[in-house]
């Protein structure tokens, strides 16, 4: 606040000129009787508002942000008056406290103890009414009225100095000072009273007609409606606003008051989001590759470069300014020196070096810190680009091009690559600034040092050369550790995708110990990246030490005088080029890694597109033939080898055609010459219409089941219903808690088999296509939904459309058009059923298979009534109707959280000091912390004592004699830069020796958790998050946090070294620092709660783009299909734009306290710099007091750096946060229980007793299986049967214990399986699960990934499944390659491929869970006999859709709705024709009546 009485007048009692009015003792008398008032005006409004009630009411609702942002200026100002104020008394005390004491005196530090108590109760008056406002926030019109009369006042005060300047009447700076703050204050309240008002006031009566009723939230307005629609205050903002990043404020302030959540973050400007930036950047891109020869690193950099340019250049002025500005203060320190010892040129010299020194920091912080704002919102647009980019690509990658590259590697990209290159705009401008300061530094050397500057020049350029060979090595480095990323991430991402077959073969231990040894080659790579690094730091850190012991040995060699002054000015020119070579190493670490991203980009860029020739697309209607292919060959590899060859085939509109054959006989890749995603070698087609698909291995997006089925279209609800009733769909729904808006879980783990295809044949339904292209659409599905799917869907539905369809099943043959039989990738037959029925043999061979399953009916219904009655089957209906009543109270216990698939849960509030702990004491105890700890305080204090020594060693001026030799003096400089520098090479190595062995260490401790969750984590919880952690978050402990931490410790170390060699200058400066940093503290505390909160969001809305980006690779057949790929494009923008979101406002958060906390040091360096030059002469060392104003020019970016590490490293220790969250997840039961281990020969009969058996998939789910009793004989073979979702699938989990039971047991041969170890139970049964899975590597690999057997066995076990042959003829035989997710293998090669494990594992039990789905009749019918050849023994568990595979079972069992329905041998259940298997055997028989009779 103004001091109303300026101390100027002090000086002027003398002068008669003056009347009493302007002598002090009045001018203080009156400013105290002023303040007096204001403190009575205050205590009056605060009595009178605690009468009245803080709590009353509004009637105004809401709170305009521009008028919190006015209350929370106007209380900083009052707090920076109130500091002001009692810097004045402490400096007025320190200045007069040996003279004697006078009345005047005694009036002026009345005057300024009056003024600190009236502003303090300000603060505390508009503290309180900007918390109790209720919604009102108006200024007192008296204290308005003191305001303007203050500000008047001041202005006098102001104008009598000026006078007294021009008279050139001497009097100490802090009066002139004082005056000035007083006006600058004066005029910024008078503004917030009188002009802010009435602008408050326009807003507010504007605002019900603009928002309506919302929320008010602890006194801030959250309206939901302000994140999801309102755009960011910065595109708006005034230029004042925007250089103080005050329009950050109303978040700040309401992350202060609650927990951020995202809708309480705006929305981006479209000149920052993904949505507005990315066509913008596909268009320059475009331009750039006009010639069309693809893209390449020069032209994707070219692109991002128009894309910013504007940014680019306006953040390189902001740079030279900033860099011109820091260089100010070394040239004028020995010019402060000098006047400091006498030397003054002129009167008011030392003003005018104080006003130099302050304005050029002004100039300094506010050039920097929109230097670095402005280059953190480009790189996150160039980030945003990039990644939509990627995305967009692989989204059109042909089968060729997929080949290339995993989806794990894919992932990378955009996880690890497209982020790096938004980091690496922070570091854009580094490297012409930092030539630009070593050639100011060479001009300020050379100005004082003469000659000796050369030798300074010499060794920067020395130094800078390192920096070739380090960036090489570096990038080499870089190149590997990606490459050995992208293995692991690969690896990583198709092990979650295919952990339920893990747990099923007790295979999870050995694929962690192949994802730690890929991690062990990461860590390599990482290992010698950080040492480098480190070695490189190292270098770095010396460089100033080595160039300022050569330029102070060469001016001792050419004997140019060392003083003081020039001394200080070498070495805060010194200080100043260490920051920026310190800073080099990073620089080109980080050009390294994102020259090495955009080399990767670039490649993957430049791969081909899926051919857009390869469909010649007919006008809808244009003509009579849908589907025509000529003379076509088509090949899925590289190689000129075709896939299929002389395709001739022609489809008329209306047309259904049947495509049959044997396992790998091309049936599916017919289909994907048709789609346009198998590249033509040679020949032509043609489609008339649009089209849908079902694919034969279900793909349903993460979501509701209604998004899944309307797939981008508008809702009908009538045709909704009717294809729901077609697909069988409607009572599925109604058992699931929320019915069609239940939420799917990633690649729709809550839905059986046959629930999902049956959702894919919904999806395209409701497309109403006019071609349809069904792969095998009713192999996962029961018989009779099969049988009424086919009359529903491909007879009554689709009557009207082209329908192509591949199919195991001859029954559903009669009813084509046109049959299609292939054989070796050729159509070795077309025609009617009956014609080609005479005409081959191929198809008489599949067809004759089929009567031989069917005669099985007739010889069980003829069989020998010799088998136990249903005894069992009763029992098994026994508890019934108890479980029928416990699983309708489940049902109503189902709330909002019943969905299986939750949110992300991230942590709230601080962080815990436990998490910082947990992370520096992972890695040996903590044991390495103090030493790391100790370097930093040697370095820092041999940093200090080698500029001591300089300064204290160094004489002032020529004339005056030096304390030491010139040879003394740099020797004992040398050996403290030299210590120096080894005790920084030491802090390097320990710190990155505790980040990588901590990195080390949190990976194996978090992948050995996800390996060990039950398999209901799984389900629950989207690939994403997990693979979020397992690349982001691990990244940011490889790479970043041990810095960030360490950076944190070494910054507070550095910072308090810095306060102590200031106040060597003089102790009065120590007391500036109290308030200053409790402040900082303050600010750090106010701001931190926001940011935490804004990191956190960043974490978890990351998860949702690599998630929907993992699904859509997954489907990016079936979204090509449907024309889809424009909105999943879409969403892609929009998930990005709700990353970028709270990351941007992260980043301007950041920028918002740093820019305080600039404004606050300035301030502070210079009232330190006023203490020096009102010190009288003689009293401090001038060459002390220089060493301190060195100090004193860095104390910005020091406690700039200092925040911005623990607001970082809170950021970024999220990051261990998340892992660690993931490193305390539930594992399942042990693997192995040492005093309850089985026999080595148990089971020996294999008889599986059921008992109550009562299984949910989650504690708020509905019981799936509900009081199931039976027994498996052991040696027998039993077939389970019932219709989709009757809990088939879900009680072979539970025999595996994938779930364990909510009640009931299971014992197998007198064990109870829940006794044992996992591993103990499931090493000793063998499944063919219902989804085929094979893994990227070899066949070998695939077929023995534990290394058990013999090459001899492997092929024996190949053989007897039939792929010996198939095998044989591939190029590497066993270690033939097999691509992510066998790909390159036919999904019913893939079934063969895991009866093939299963036969080399000899199991005493067996389950088979549609293990025969994906063949052929004629493969399935081989498959049974090699099951009855090698399994005679066993007790084998089928669960089928073909009756034909069940019916030489010796037991079935019927399920319905998770209870035991039948259960007896198939002879007696036949006999009893009103049985549920009689008549879905009947039902099965009168379906193949019209094969048969043909057959006859």
């Amino acid at each position: 606040m103004k001091l109303f009485a300026s101390e100027s007048f002090l000086l002027m009692s003398s002068a008669s000129s003056f009347d009493f009015l302007l002598k002090p003792i009045f001018l203080h008398g009156f400013s105290a009787s002023l303040h007096l008032v204001l403190l009575l005006f205050l205590s009056l409004l605060w009595a009178v508002n605690r009468v009245k009630g803080t709590g009353r009411e509004s009637s105004m609702k809401t709170l305009k942000q521009r008028k919190v942002l006015w209350y929370n200026q106007t209380l900083a100002c009052c707090v920076v008056v109130s500091a002001f104020n009692v810097v004045l008394f402490l400096l007025s005390c320190f200045c007069w406290y040996r003279n004697d004491c006078s009345v005047v005196k005694l009036v002026i530090l009345s005057d300024y103890v009056v003024k600190l108590l009236a502003w303090c109760a300000m603060c505390v008056f508009l503290h309180c009414q900007l918390s109790n406002s209720g919604g009102q926030m108006e200024f007192p019109f008296l204290l308005r009225v003191w305001w303007g009369f203050y500000f008047s006042i001041s202005c006098y005060c102001l104008v009598i100095d000026i006078v007294l300047f021009t008279k050139q009447v001497p009097f100490p700076s802090q009066y002139l000072v004082s005056d000035v703050v007083s006006v600058v204050t004066g005029l910024f309240l008078c503004i917030v009273g009188f002009l802010a008002r009435n602008e408050g006031a326009k807003a507010l009566l504007q605002e019900p007609l603009l928002d309506g009723d919302s929320n008010v939230s602890n006194g801030i307005k959250l309206s939901r409606k302000r994140g999801s629609d309102t755009i960011t205050p910065y595109s708006n903002a005034g230029i004042f606003s925007i250089l103080t990043f005050s329009w950050m404020g109303p978040l700040i302030a309401a992350g202060n008051k609650k927990t951020l959540d995202l809708e309480d973050v705006p929305q981006l400007d479209s000149h920052d989001s993904a949505v507005g930036a990315f066509p913008n950047f596909k268009n320059r891109l475009e331009s750039t590759d006009s010639e069309g020869n693809g893209v390449t690193l020069l032209k994707l950099v070219k692109a991002l470069f128009l894309l910013a340019w504007k940014d680019i250049l306006t953040t390189a002025l902001f740079a030279f300014l900033s860099t011109v500005a820091s260089y100010v203060g070394p040239y004028l320190i020995d010019t402060f020196v000098l006047y400091l010892n006498g030397q003054r040129l002129f009167n008011y010299e030392g003003y005018l070096l104080v006003t130099a020194f302050f304005v050029a920091k002004l100039v300094e912080c506010i050039s920097q810190r929109h230097w670095f704002f402005k280059l953190q919102q480009v790189g996150l647009r160039l980030r945003a680009v990039m990644v939509a980019m990627i995305y967009n690509k692989g989204l059109t990658l042909s089968c060729q091009s997929k080949q290339c590259h995993t989806s794990g590697e894919v992932i990378n990209f955009m996880t690890v690559d497209a982020d790096r290159v938004g980091e690496f705009c922070f570091y854009m401008h580094d490297l012409w600034t930092a030539a630009m300061q070593v050639v100011l530094a060479l001009l300020i050397l050379f100005k004082y040092l003469g000659l000796a500057s050369v030798a300074a020049f010499v060794a920067t350029v020395l130094v800078m050369l390192v920096n070739i060979p380090l960036g090489k090595v570096l990038e080499k480095l870089q190149e590997k550790l990606m490459e050995s990323k992208d293995k692991r991430m690969n690896a990583t991402s198709e092990i979650l995708r295919n952990m339920r077959i893990l747990k099923l073969q007790g295979w999870e231990m050995k694929f962690l110990s192949k994802i730690i040894g890929l991690r062990n080659v990461e860590e390599g790579s990482l290992k010698r990246f950080i040492y480098t690094n480190a070695i490189s730091s190292f270098f770095f850190s010396i460089a100033p030490s080595v160039v300022s012991v050569s330029t102070f040995g060469a001016c001792i060699l050419l004997g140019v005088p060392l003083e003081s002054g020039k001394i200080l000015s070498a070495l805060a020119t010194f200080r100043i080029l260490q920051g920026s070579i310190h800073a080099l190493p990073e620089t080109i670490s980080m050009i390294a890694q994102t020259k090495v991203s955009l080399d990767r980009i670039a490649s993957f860029l430049q791969l081909d597109d899926s051919q857009p020739d390869v469909i010649e697309k007919l006008p809808r209607g244009s003509s009579d033939t849908a589907v025509e292919v000529v003379d076509g060959n088509f090949s899925w590899y590289f190689s000129s080898t075709a896939t299929l060859t002389n395709i001739n085939l022609k489809v008329y509109h209306g047309m259904k055609v049947a495509v049959c054959g044997t396992v790998g006989s091309g049936k599916s890749s017919l289909l994907s010459c048709i789609l346009g995603e198998l590249p033509k070698i040679s020949g032509s087609l043609k489609l008339c219409g649009t089209k849908a698909y079902v694919a034969q291995s279900p793909w349903i997006q993460s979501g509701k089941i209604e998004e899944n089925i309307l797939f981008g279209k508008e809702m009908d609800r009538e045709r909704y219903d009717r294809i729901l009733e077609a697909c069988a769909l409607k009572k599925d729904l109604e058992i699931l808690p929320f019915g069609d808006q239940t939420v799917i879980g990633e690649r729709g783990i809550n839905l059986s088999g046959g629930q999902k295809q049956r959702v894919q044949i919904a999806r395209a339904l409701y497309q109403d296509a006019d071609i349809y292209l069904l792969d095998d659409p009713f192999s996962a599905v029961d018989a009779h939904t099969g049988s009424h799917l086919f009359k529903e869907v491909l007879l009554c539905s689709l009557i009207s459309k082209t329908v192509i369809y591949v199919t195991h099943q001859v029954e559903f043959l009669p009813a084509a058009d046109l049959i299609l039989v292939m054989e070796d990738g050729r159509i070795t037959q077309a025609g009617k059923y009956y014609d080609i029925l005479k005409s081959g043999t191929d198809f008489m061979f599949l067809v004759g298979a089929h009567k031989k399953a069917l005669s099985a009916i007739g010889a069980v219904e003829t069989g020998t009534d010799s088998e136990q009655s249903r005894s069992e089957g009763l029992k098994g209906d026994g508890g019934l109707e108890s479980a029928q009543g416990n699983e309708s109270d489940n049902i109503e216990d189902v709330g909002p959280k019943g969905q299986l698939v939750q949110e992300e849960e991230r942590e709230k509030g601080k962080v815990g000091f436990s998490i910082y702990w947990k992370y520096i004491t992972t890695a040996y105890g903590g044991f390495l912390v103090p030493l790391v700890l100790l370097a930093q305080i040697l370095f820092q204090t041999f940093q200090i004592g080698s500029n001591y020594w300089m300064a204290w060693a160094s004489p002032t001026s020529a004339d005056v004699e030096p304390p030491v030799g010139s040879l003394t003096l740099i020797i004992v400089y040398l050996v403290l830069a030299i210590s120096s520098a080894f005790s920084v090479l030491t802090r390097a190595m320990l710190l990155s020796t505790v980040g990588y062995k901590t990195a080390t260490l949190l990976f194996k401790k978090m992948h050995s958790c996800i390996f060990r969750a039950p398999m209901a984590f799984f389900d629950s919880t989207p690939s994403g998050r997990i693979l979020n952690r397992a690349s982001t978050d691990q990244n940011a402990v490889d790479l970043r946090i041990p810095y960030q931490v360490g950076g944190f410790a070494f910054s507070v170390i550095n910072l308090l070294g810095i306060i102590v060699a200031m106040s060597q200058g003089a102790w009065q400066i120590f007391i500036i620092f109290i308030p200053v940093i409790v402040t900082c503290i303050w600010y750090q505390q106010y701001y931190i709660s926001s940011a935490r909160e804004l990191a956190r969001l960043v974490g978890v809305s990351k998860a949702p783009v690599i998630q929907h980006f993992a699904e859509t690779l997954l489907g990016v057949t079936t979204i090509r299909c449907f024309d889809q790929e424009s909105r999943f494009q879409e969403t892609n923008l929009t998930l990005n734009d709700s990353y970028s979101r709270p990351k941007f406002h992260v980043s301007c958060a950041k920028e918002w306290l740093c820019f305080r906390l600039d404004m606050l040091s300035s301030i502070t360096f210079a009232f330190g710099l006023f203490i020096l030059i009102s010190v009288p002469k003689g009293v401090i060392n001038p060459a002390i007091a220089g060493l301190a104003v060195t100090y004193g020019l860095n104390l910005n970016l020091l406690q700039t750096w200092l925040v911005w590490n623990i607001c970082n490293m809170e950021n970024q220790i999220v990051s261990v946060e998340r892992m660690l969250q993931y490193s305390s997840i539930p594992c399942e039961s042990a693997l192995v229980i040492e005093t309850n281990c089985p026999e080595r020969s148990w089971p020996f009969h294999g008889e599986v007793n059921i008992l109550n058996l009562q299984v949910r998939y989650a504690p708020h789910l509905p019981l799936v299986l509900r009081g199931l009793t039976c027994t498996f004989p052991g040696g027998l073979k039993t077939g389970i049967v019932g219709k989709t979702g009757s809990g088939k699938s879900t009680l072979i989990q539970a025999l595996f214990r994938i779930i364990e039971p909510a009640a009931g047991q299971i014992i197998i041969d007198g064990v109870n399986i829940s006794s044992i170890g996992l591993h103990d139970l499931r090493s000793k049964l063998s499944i063919i699960p219902q989804d085929p899975t094979m893994f990227g590597g070899t066949v070998r690999s695939n077929l023995d990934p534990l290394e058990e057997y013999t090459d001899e066995q492997i092929w024996e076990a190949l053989d007897m499944c039939q792929l010996g042959d198939e095998v044989r003829k591939k190029e590497g035989r066993l270690n033939s390659t097999v691509i992510e997710n066998g790909e390159n293998w036919s999904m019913g090669q893939r079934q063969l491929v895991c009866l093939g494990r299963l036969l080399l594992k000899k199991s005493k039990i067996v389950v088979l869970d549609e293990a025969t789905a994906s063949v052929d009749t004629v493969t399935d019918d081989l498959i049974q006999t090699t099951l009855r050849e090698h399994f005679s023994n066993a007790t084998v568990i089928t669960i089928a859709h073909r009756i034909t595979s069940v019916l030489d079972s010796d037991m079935i069992l019927l399920l319905s709705q998770g209870v035991v329905e039948e259960f007896d041998s198939p002879a007696r259940l036949l006999e009893n024709k009103s049985s549920s298997f009689a008549q879905l055997v009947a039902e099965y028989s009168t379906r193949s009546d019209s094969s048969l009779q043909k057959l006859e």
